[in-house]
């Protein structure tokens, strides 16, 4: 009898990524769906191998169904199409991304006056950091 717990869930900084990085494939896909393995990895910053695993993992997840082609140089290709479901994936992905986005945004504000004020009152201080 097995008493192994279930695995962790991975972080939330990892699983952003995660969902960013699929996020991203996703829509260099739809926008051209003869990308190749390598533009894809230049793009999102990836290795090969790791590029070539997210494909996999896209199309075992039945968001890319791959069709294979001819190219100019007479090798065997991949056309890369997302399927409904990927389609539907992408826009909850692109949601998810949105909110984080505006959640980095609204932060970024918030730090940018706190500097603005902590810039003004060193200003009338003399950059002393004291009230006079």
């Amino acid at each position: 009898m097995s008493n192994s717990a279930p695995a962790p869930s991975p972080a939330p900084a990892v699983s952003a990524r995660h969902d960013e990085t699929l996020f991203q494939a996703l829509r260099l896909l739809e926008a051209d769906p003869h990308t190749t393995q390598r533009q894809l990895a230049q793009r999102l910053g990836l290795s090969l191998g790791m590029a070539n695993y997210c494909l996999q993992a896209l199309a075992t997840k039945g968001f890319v169904k791959m069709e294979s082609f001819r190219n100019s140089r007479n090798k065997l290709a991949y056309s890369y199409i997302l399927t409904p479901r990927g389609l539907a994936e992408k826009a909850t992905l692109t949601a998810h991304f949105l909110q984080r986005k505006m959640r980095e945004y609204e932060h970024l504000q918030a730090e940018i006056e706190q500097l603005r004020r902590e810039a003004g009152r060193q200003a009338s201080d003399g950059g002393t950091g004291r009230s006079e």
